[in-house]
């Protein structure tokens, strides 16, 4: 149940009676589609290039379950695939008939050891959902309890290390004729590949995968995750509490069921960056298959139930806070450090000569921000920086390849629900009230850095943009602005504030002179964003939310 390339490539060569048909048929498959990528694949014509990638999809989903996850990934790696490329490849669907319903029920009796009739009050006699690893069954337990059972696809793990040892050495070997855009090898992409799918098919990870995520979520009662039935589980069955709810995939069904589209995207954002940036541990899979849309609501969020934990990622604390950081570099046009921060990320070495690229970030990120938060267009910005890193050394870490996945999918389900949706007025907030928060000594060096500049002055424009935005959105302002208020009190009187309180004395003596400005402009602005009235409004909506004007 792990993947290993070296062990598997040696497994599969001394197999030539299963490498050889197999591979007989995969290049009869996609000897006319590498023909005609060599033939064409260079081309400038954009109907050339939509044209070859739709062909390459149907391909790919014509190869089984392998070949459609590998074009799934690749449908998140603008690093390597053309931008008109991946819109193609993002249509690609992974919605397959479902196996034989005989050898389900006898995959469930071997690895759960009784048959359905003996587990379940009632088991139905055909799949609900079928996909490319596996299909799902709507059972009843007793108590009138129902739960989704899902079912591996037969001989899955035989199928997986057969074609990824073909993939890996047809990758290897036609990587100079692809139109991809490599800094890495393509083997240790693919490798990459293998690992995260051979945890996919691992179910009783999956299910130590989902109660690790609901232990972050538990207090959250705008997030569900299913309850796992461990009785009812194992390695390649898995069976989890049933979530009565509407797929994320159209919004005027959601209307229908007087469910609200905006809270539900404002929630499933919410949860994602607090995923990456607060819990380090992440869902990478936020499909519209996999989210479903709850009766209820917790103030400007809808309910919002996750299923399917196969694929999940960590992210580190560096890494984390760069991320954070990038969030505020590109809100204040500070392309340099946005530059900077793709460096520590790895996606440009740090021998790069960032000349040409700052302005390259200013031309295709600064003229998308207009002239506020809320005008910022991501997927204009998604589509110009699929061109941008094609066009310039940028590469995506191994490590980002889910994260860009989790980031891609959740940008996906929000267009698709509201194409004007903009996920940086969602996100931004979020961001700048962790900053002022500070309630780590992570986020308290973050915030100095990005409100004093590097002789010290306090760069007055930031800290009030910061302001701005948290709560800008939200229905009680107010609510918002406590947490940051009462954070800022602690801070300046706190041990943990002594490098503020420093910072602070710095502006007000410079040149062995008093200088005062500074510190009644930001006077002034402490007194507009915390004024008594906006402040009383937040604690009277926190005593009694029915009393929010």
């Amino acid at each position: 149940m792990q993947y290993n390339s070296g062990r598997d490539f040696r497994w599969l060569l001394l197999q030539p009676w299963i490498a050889i048909p197999r591979l007989i048929q995969v290049l009869w498959t996609l000897s006319g589609l590498v023909l005609a990528l060599l033939w064409q694949g260079s081309s400038t014509n954009p109907d050339v290039q939509q044209r070859l990638a739709r062909r390459t999809l149907n391909k790919l989903t014509g190869l089984g379950p392998c070949f459609i996850k590998l074009g799934q990934a690749l449908s998140t790696r603008p690093d390597l695939v053309r931008r008109d490329w991946l819109e193609e490849l993002t249509r690609l669907q992974d919605d397959l008939p479902a196996f034989p319903h005989a050898i389900a029920l006898e995959r469930i009796e071997q690895e759960l050891g009784a048959p359905v009739d003996q587990l379940f009050e009632d088991f139905p006699a055909a799949p609900i959902a079928a996909a490319s690893l596996g299909q799902v069954y709507k059972a009843r337990l007793e108590g009138n309890y129902w739960v989704a059972v899902k079912v591996q696809r037969p001989n899955l793990t035989f199928i997986l290390r057969r074609d990824l040892v073909l993939i890996r050495v047809l990758g290897v070997l036609t990587a100079p004729f692809l139109p991809l855009n490599l800094g890495f090898g393509l083997g240790s992409i693919i490798d990459e590949f293998g690992r995260s799918l051979f945890e996919e098919i691992d179910y009783k990870q999956e299910a130590d995968n989902a109660e690790r995520f609901d232990a972050l979520f538990i207090d959250n009662p705008a997030v569900y995750i299913p309850r796992v039935e461990r009785r009812l589980s194992s390695t390649r069955v898995l069976t989890t509490s049933w979530i009565d709810g509407a797929k994320m995939r159209d919004s005027q069904e959601l209307l229908a069921q007087r469910l609200d589209p905006a809270a539900l995207i404002r929630t499933g954002v919410i949860c994602g960056l607090q995923q990456l940036l607060e819990y380090g541990y992440f869902h990478a899979d936020p499909h519209p298959g996999n989210l479903f849309a709850l009766q209820g609501r917790s103030g400007d969020l809808g309910h919002v139930g996750y299923v399917d934990f196969g694929m999940m990622d960590t992210i580190n604390d560096d890494d984390r806070l760069t991320l954070t950081g990038a969030v505020v570099h590109l809100i204040n046009r500070d392309f340099f450090g946005l530059a900077k921060d793709f460096q520590n990320l790895g996606f440009l070495s740090h021998k790069a000569d960032l000349t040409p690229i700052i302005p390259a970030l200013e031309e295709v990120l600064g003229g998308s921000l207009g002239e506020s938060v809320g005008s910022f267009n991501f997927k204009a910005i998604t589509d110009r920086f699929s061109e941008l890193m094609f066009d310039y050394p940028f590469r995506v870490p191994a490590r980002f390849a889910l994260i860009i996945r989790a980031v891609v999918s959740q940008e996906g389900l929000a267009l698709r629900l509201d194409p004007d949706f903009k996920i940086i007025s969602v996100a931004y907030p979020y961001v700048a009230k962790r900053l002022l928060v500070g309630d780590t000594h992570e986020m308290r060096e973050k915030l100095l850095e990005v409100i004093f500049d590097k002789s010290g002055r306090l760069r007055l424009e930031r800290l009030e943009s910061l302001l701005q935005v948290v709560g800008q959105d939200s229905h009680s302002p107010g609510v918002e602005l406590l947490p940051v208020a009462s954070a800022g009190l602690r801070l300046l009187f706190s041990r943990d504030g002594a490098g503020l309180r420093k910072r602070l004395l710095l502006t007000l003596i410079r040149d062995d002179r008093l200088h005062t400005d500074d510190m009644r402009a930001l006077a002034s602005l402490v007194g507009r964003t915390f004024g008594p009235a906006r402040i009383a409004g937040g604690l009277l909506q926190r005593l009694n939310p029915l009393m929010a004007a």
